[in-house]
């Protein structure tokens, strides 16, 4: 995935994110079926923008989100794209709901 992060530059307050596996089976130890899994909504951050421009259009707004950060993103967030065969998403950081530590 390091050769993915450097053929791509996010814009803005934009950041590039690797989906992290889904879980195979549950806490009590049920095994899911591939129908049933959601994808899941956690990520690994590969790419961040500089930040969005602040009202004033004179300086940068500082991105609270890095590379190698895992976090949670919302459902709907996310745009799918596939770089080299492999699929990531971009997302602004806005939809970004937490950094897991």
């Amino acid at each position: 995935m390091a050769n993915l992060a450097d053929k791509i530059r996010p814009l803005n307050d934009r950041l590039v994110v690797k989906r992290l596996e889904a879980e195979e089976k549950t806490s009590s130890g049920i095994i899911i079926p591939d129908t049933a899994k959601d994808k899941p909504q956690q990520g690994e951050v590969l790419a961040v923008g500089p930040g969005k421009w602040n009202e004033d259009g004179e300086e940068r707004v500082a991105m609270d989100v890095k590379v190698g950060d895992k976090i949670l993103f919302g459902k709907w967030g996310a745009q799918e794209v596939r770089i080299d065969g492999q699929e990531v998403l971009v997302m602004k950081e806005d939809d970004v709901i937490a950094i897991l530590k």
